[in-house]
C-alpha cells in the first residue's frame, strides 16, 4: 500500500470518527420572520413607526416543508443544523476519498497485468 493511499485511509478513518461524534441533525435553514397581523389598530400597521410582531423562527426544509421554532428551541436547532451540515461535508469528502482509492486501485491493477 502506498504512502498516498495509507492518507486516504486514514482521512477515511477520521471522518467514520467524526461522523460518530456528531448529535442530532436536521437539515435545512432557520431563518427570523417579522409579521404583520390583521388587526386595524395594531402598531404594525402604524403610519409612522411600524412595528412587526416577532421575530419568529422559522426553520424550512430541503424536503419543501417548514415550522416554526420557539425561540427557546432556537440554540438546538441551531445545533442540529451545524451538525446536518457538518455530516454533508464529511460525506462528501468520504464519496471523493472512496473514489480516489477506487482510481488507485484501478491504476495497480493495470500495473500488474
Amino acid at each position: 500500500m502506498g504512502q498516498h493511499e495509507q492518507r486516504l485511509r486514514a482521512r477515511m478513518d477520521a471522518i467514520k470518527g467524526e461522523i460518530a461524534a456528531l448529535g442530532e441533525m436536521r437539515p435545512g435553514v432557520l431563518t427570523k420572520q417579522y409579521n404583520v397581523c390583521g388587526q386595524a389598530n395594531c402598531r404594525c400597521k402604524d403610519k409612522k413607526n411600524p412595528r412587526r410582531h416577532g421575530p419568529y423562527h422559522r426553520l424550512s426544509y430541503a424536503w419543501k416543508t417548514s415550522e416554526y421554532v420557539k425561540a427557546d428551541a432556537v440554540a438546538g436547532v441551531q445545533s442540529q443544523l451545524a451538525d446536518y451540515k457538518r455530516f454533508m461535508g464529511l460525506k462528501d469528502e468520504w464519496v471523493g476519498i472512496s473514489i480516489a482509492l477506487a482510481k488507485l486501485r484501478r491504476r495497480a491493477a493495470k500495473r500488474e497485468v
